[in-house]
């Protein structure tokens, strides 16, 4: 099992730079323990390319001159405390001024290439050189020589390079150089060639050490990368530039991958890597955190160590504010599984193209919406969701079709957006209408015919929109046209053209199991958030799941909620969360003040009526209610993170 309370020590280091002058083995270790830290990766190599030991497969940093990576090791075995080891991957300055001939060239232009050359940042390697042969005899000396529980390999990712040995290898490989379909076919090929290597590397030495391979990313859908780690590390700085929404997304989708172990990443940085003196509230960490294990994942938290090797005792301050509070949680969290009502076939997993805009919308919908739901890809098991939504995008696979058609046939539910239902021009599900194709104008305008906030008018969709003729199906809103699209010889007023009443036709239809949305509204959501491209996709949830679903609550919609299993326990753990965020600077999300939630209620379906319900790890019981299949009860306070403990 993955240790939770984990620390990312970061140290790329200069080759001027004074390094481990002030390391001492007794002030590492009471840092660790400061921070509740039980599990801390620490640098083989870093991206400027030294090694922090004595090598023969490498180079020890000039200003070393002692083992400090043996030096770490030591001081972490003997308090308790795992050790993956970290070794860069993707860049190394040193042997990127050394040898040109390793050098990743990201463009066949020489001089865009020596410019990029020229740029003040690390500089990437190409897997298919010589460099590959050398990082893997580093790996293969860390094993050797220090027998770590774990190798971390940062950055990697398969990349187009136009290096004289890979267009060389395109042509033997009979691939077309000027080709970019073949250009990626040759960088899928070098990588999965690094995944081999690099895995045999440590296997060669060891059957249990962990391995990583990181990318900042984790692709849906993306079997040969996700396999070839042995756990999965979520990289998701808030602050950073991925936002507080971010983490959920990737979330979501891993813990729906059968028997993945993973953490979620995150910083103390008040922005991102390579932040010295950067600090973030200590609310923040407190609220990361939480969200990380209520999601499913462990927790890392990245740090940076001073060249000098002297931890800073604030940041294990910081970091042990919220990780005694993690390890606190820990017996709530021991063989808890997920409940998801809802699988959102992810669009990234079928286009194979990362950040698909659907998949945030429909992420920050789901989010708000309080439901819960998991990510899929196309292998999954749809028949374990209630609700499946199709965001947007078409399915191209006739085999995923099949399969979804089988679903619904089974009574499973389905909400699609857009193109999702489409398939040779037909819809491919009995939602009750005749697909027409795409609407000419954008942006549209919805009239719905339910409830909304503002009442019953028209509201402008600004994204892309779908026509069909209802046969049978319920429409449940309408579209108007403006009375055209912006151009230089037609315009009105500052940005569209009004709507025109005249003309209204069908938008979002029901039959059955099956509803149906004429509008990109997930894409559109993750671009400008309005609120009637939410309120139009809770009306099908709602009318879909209805008092189906496992938990409802009034929680407001910047905080979440989720919900576990502990079956040895035989105890259900809803986790509510909730942080007020600020946008501070050029906008960076943060987090400072608790603005605590009171009176909380709370709806769970349950197969029999608890024995009884408690707030953890306070240990404090609080009264509820049971009917019909329900329990009922209110949880008086929510600051950050509470967790309520369902027993049976």
């Amino acid at each position: 099992m993955l240790r939770r309370r984990q620390v990312h020590l970061d140290f790329h280091t200069g080759d001027t730079m004074p390094v481990g002058k002030k390391f001492s083995k007794e002030q590492f270790q009471n840092a660790l323990k400061l921070g509740h830290v039980n599990s801390i990766t620490i640098f083989s190599k870093c991206h400027h390319g030294w090694s922090y030991h004595p090598t023969e497969a490498n180079e020890m940093h000039p200003e070393l001159d002692f083992d400090l990576l043996g030096s770490q090791l030591e001081a972490c075995k003997e308090i308790d405390v795992n050790a993956p080891v970290y070794i860069s991957a993707g860049y190394d300055e040193k042997e990127y001024l050394r040898r040109p001939e390793w050098r990743y060239q990201y463009t066949p232009d020489k001089q865009k290439q020596y410019e990029y050359t020229q740029e003040v940042h690390f500089h990437l390697m190409c897997f298919n050189t010589g460099y590959l042969d050398a990082l893997c005899s580093q790996i293969e000396e860390v094993m050797v020589k220090y027998n770590p529980c774990g190798i971390f390999l940062d950055i990697i990712a398969p990349r187009v390079c136009y290096c004289e040995k890979c267009l060389e290898d395109m042509k033997k490989l009979g691939l077309d150089v000027n080709s970019e379909e073949d250009r990626i076919k040759m960088g899928d090929i070098v990588f999965k060639k690094y995944l081999t290597e690099t895995n045999n590397a440590v296997r060669k030495h060891s059957q249990t050490a962990t391995i990583f391979h990181n990318n900042s990313h984790i692709p849906r859908g993306d079997y040969g990368f996700i396999n070839a780690n042995t756990h999965l590390e979520v990289e998701s700085l808030p602050t950073g530039g991925w936002g507080y929404d971010h983490f959920p997304l990737s979330a979501a989708y891993v813990r729906s991958l059968p028997n993945v172990e993973f953490l979620g990443m995150t910083g103390k940085f008040h922005h991102s890597w390579g932040e010295f003196g950067g600090f973030k509230h200590p609310n923040a960490l407190i609220y990361e955190t939480s969200l990380s294990i209520a999601s499913g994942a462990g927790c890392s938290i990245g740090d940076q160590m001073h060249p000098l090797c002297e931890m800073n005792m604030a940041t294990y301050g910081l970091i042990g504010k919220a990780y005694s509070l993690i390890e606190e949680k820990e017996p709530w969290l021991d063989g808890a599984e997920h409940i998801a009502d809802i699988g959102v076939l992810s669009a990234e997993a079928i286009l194979g193209s990362r950040d698909e805009k659907a998949d945030v919308g429909a992420n920050r919908m789901l989010l708000e919406g309080n439901y819960l739901y998991n990510f899929i890809d196309t292998t999954a098991d749809f028949s374990k969701y209630k609700m499946l939504i199709l965001p947007d995008v078409k399915i191209p696979c006739y085999e995923v079709i099949e399969k979804i058609k089988n679903y619904v046939e089974n009574g499973g539910k389905v909400l699609a957006t857009g193109e999702a239902l489409v398939k040779d021009g037909e819809f491919f599900l009995d939602v009750g209408a005749k697909f027409k194709g795409e609407n000419e104008y954008n942006p549209t305008y919805l009239i719905p015919q339910y409830e909304t906030a503002n009442g019953v008018t028209e509201y402008v969709m600004r994204c892309n929109s779908f026509r069909f003729d209802v046969t049978d199906g319920k429409v449940e809103a309408f579209l108007q046209n403006p009375y055209y699209n912006r151009t230089l010889e037609h315009f009105c007023s500052h940005m569209h053209a009004p709507n025109n009443p005249e003309e209204t036709f069908p938008a979002a239809v029901i039959k059955g199991n099956v509803a149906y949305i004429g509008w990109d509204i997930f894409s559109g959501y993750a671009k400008l958030g309005h609120i009637c491209f939410k309120e139009l996709f809770n009306h099908f949830a709602e009318a879909l799941l209805g008092k189906e679903a496992t938990v409802l609550t009034n929680l407001p919609d910047k905080a979440v909620v989720t919900l576990t299993k502990q079956e040895k326990e035989n105890r259900l753990v809803l986790h509510l969360l909730f942080a007020h965020t600020t946008l501070r600077g050029q906008n960076t999300e943060v987090v400072e003040d608790t603005v605590p939630l009171y009176n909380v209620l709370c709806s769970v379906k349950c197969d029999s009526k608890p024995s009884k319900i408690t707030l953890e790890p306070e240990g404090k019981e609080i009264p509820f209610e049971y009917e019909n299949g329900r329990v009922r009860f209110t949880v008086p306070k929510v600051d950050i993170h509470q967790m309520v403990v369902i027993a049976n």
